[in-house]
């Protein structure tokens, strides 16, 4: 059973706990933290779970620190202006919760330091120098999703075993899918699963790639993570729902949305870190020096209501390995 298990890749990751008692903070100052994120429209929980972990660190804003949020519901584009305004203000560290907000926050600033959040692959992106040392003004948390892809194939693959080939919905747009569909390639052939990929750079293209789903006989579907496919995740759900298409996704707002299955890194986890991230660079400590971690706690979310309406028997033994089990 695989629920929640450590993912453990070799760093020290057990100096991010989080502290039981309230640390005190120099008196009178005020820090200013900027933040890069997607809307609270899109579901994710960034805001509340971020802020929450900075006051238990001892930050309370309004006290000792300024928030200063700004979210963007168009292109990853629109971060540019976004991240440049966030430098005009001199922030003291700015928080970017997605990967095109932490390359628009490193085209901008090379001096003000960057804790990312939910970035896969940060070395072959070009952030860091390496995991172990970033060596520039960025550090934090990565997501893998590489990794992550190709086991989000591997669990939909138990789940569907009958599928004739899987599809695989993927933005062009997106920095690290290209690597996402590398490693989601190399992993079928060493499953054995046939996959017929597919690309969507936004909505207008999602009735045309399922119906393409349907003319080729794909049995499943993935679709890699990608906040455009988060802000639009309704529509997924029932555009599969409606092609009889078992689906796995990224993030668990999928699942909520009416998803079938979700495997993603658990967000908890991810921006509690995040927010010791933001401490110690406050306190003093260098971005160069404080290595890039990797999850080690993971979300595997079945809704067995779209399951039934699928007509589909989880097995079992992936039943199993679910940390939640939507009714």
């Amino acid at each position: 059973m695989i629920s929640r298990q450590a993912f453990v890749t070799g760093l020290a990751l057990g100096l991010l706990a989080r502290p039981l008692t309230t640390h005190a903070q120099p008196a009178g100052k005020v820090y200013r933290v900027g933040i890069l994120s997607l809307p609270p429209s899109v579901g994710s929980r960034f805001t509340e779970l971020l802020e929450q972990d900075l006051r238990d660190l001892g930050y309370v804003e309004g006290r000792n620190l300024a928030l200063e949020w700004r979210s963007v519901e168009g292109t990853p584009e629109a971060f540019d202006d976004l991240a440049a305004e966030l430098v005009r203000l001199k922030v003291d560290v700015i928080v970017a919760s997605v990967p095109a907000a932490v390359l628009a926050a490193k085209r901008v600033t090379t001096m003000i330091p960057i804790v990312m959040v939910n970035t896969p692959d940060p070395v072959q992106l070009g952030l860091v120098a390496s995991l172990g040392r970033p060596g520039g003004n960025i550090t934090g948390v990565t997501s893998l999703s590489v990794d992550l892809s190709v086991k989000q194939l591997q669990l939909l693959r138990e789940a569907v075993p009958r599928a004739p080939r899987i599809a695989v919905l993927w933005n062009p747009t997106n920095p690290w899918h290209p690597l996402a569909v590398k490693g989601v390639e190399a992993g079928a052939r060493s499953l054995g699963v046939q996959l017929q990929i597919l690309q969507a750079r936004g909505p207008e293209v999602f009735d045309h790639a399922f119906a393409a789903m349907r003319r080729e006989r794909s049995g499943a579907v993935l679709v890699l993570a990608d906040p455009m496919a988060v802000f639009h995740r309704s529509r997924l759900a029932d555009l599969a729902a409606r092609h009889r298409l078992p689906a796995m996704y990224g993030p668990r707002e999928h699942t909520e949305a009416g998803g079938l299955m979700s495997y993603w890194a658990d967000s908890v986890d991810l921006y509690r870190r995040a927010a010791s991230y933001v401490d110690r660079i406050l306190k003093g400590a260098k971005p160069a020096d404080l290595p890039v971690e990797q999850p080690m706690t993971f979300d595997f979310v079945i809704n067995l209501k779209t399951a039934q309406a699928l007509g589909l028997t989880i097995p079992q033994h992936v039943l199993l390995q679910a940390t939640e089990v939507l009714q």
